[in-house]
């Protein structure tokens, strides 16, 4: 039986008629390096969601990265063409309904933009957080434009 927030996430992706199975490890998959420990994939083939804030209007950005990848503000910031920061864990839980260490790319509060790193889509399946630091699913790159509504670009 999986968790609360686990579930909700299995629900998302039932609703949205991708066949992935959310799966609760015993070991943290709270970092990108973690996850690919538990899981035993290498690290590019985890699925960061990360949550930004943009600095004048305050919305919120989630930029879904390779596990190995950091994101340039400065590249994201000409994207939106608005500067962005880093949100806080009080933002992320309130628009997301999700703790850091946790966050999926569905199933949030509310629409949230979402930009998707290009280096994700060289792997033929992915794994992404699934509401908690020990939850996780699997997914072909490919559905995941479709199922997070997310734009495909650089990230770095």
């Amino acid at each position: 039986m999986l968790s609360k927030s686990a579930q909700s996430i299995q629900n998302t992706l039932s609703e949205k008629n991708l066949s992935a199975e959310v799966v609760e490890l015993p070991a943290s998959t709270r970092s990108a390096k973690e996850a690919g420990e538990a899981i035993g994939c290498v690290v590019a083939q985890i699925v960061k969601s990360l949550i930004f804030r943009t600095k004048e209007t305050k919305k919120p950005i989630l930029i879904l990265a390779s596990g190995v990848n950091q994101v340039n503000e400065k590249t994201v910031a000409k994207l939106i063409g608005e500067k962005i920061e880093r949100a806080d864990p009080n933002f992320v839980r309130e628009v997301t309904g999700f703790a850091i260490g946790g966050i999926p790319p569905v199933g949030h509060k509310q629409p949230i933009e979402t930009f998707i790193d290009e280096d994700l889509l060289q792997f033929e399946t992915v794994w992404a957080a699934a509401g908690t630091p020990h939850a996780v699913f699997s997914l072909q790159s490919v559905n995941l434009q479709n199922l997070t509504g997310g734009k495909v670009t650089s990230i770095k």
